[in-house]
């Protein structure tokens, strides 16, 4: 979960054109990281799933009309 809000932190920071850093996302980062540090005590393989898609989803699909942090890195290397 804190790399999936990583990644998003830095994509609306560095990767995105005139982007400000938005400390609101570092905050939820740590709620739903909180949250699903005790789901895990019910079920450690459900809760490391969660986690794996919301990686997933970050990476792939744009949240909130930014571009997704896939597209961005695309961006910047040319492909």
């Amino acid at each position: 979960m804190l790399l999936a809000g990583g990644m998003t932190f830095a994509n609306r920071w560095i990767l995105t054109p005139g982007g400000t850093p938005d400390f609101r996302v570092l905050l939820g980062t740590a709620v739903a990281a909180g949250g699903l540090s005790l789901f895990s005590h019910i079920s450690m393989e459900l809760a490391t799933g969660i986690a794996w898609i919301a990686v997933v989803t970050v990476l792939v699909a744009p949240i909130s009309g930014h571009p997704s942090v896939a597209a961005n890195l695309l961006k910047i290397s040319g492909m």
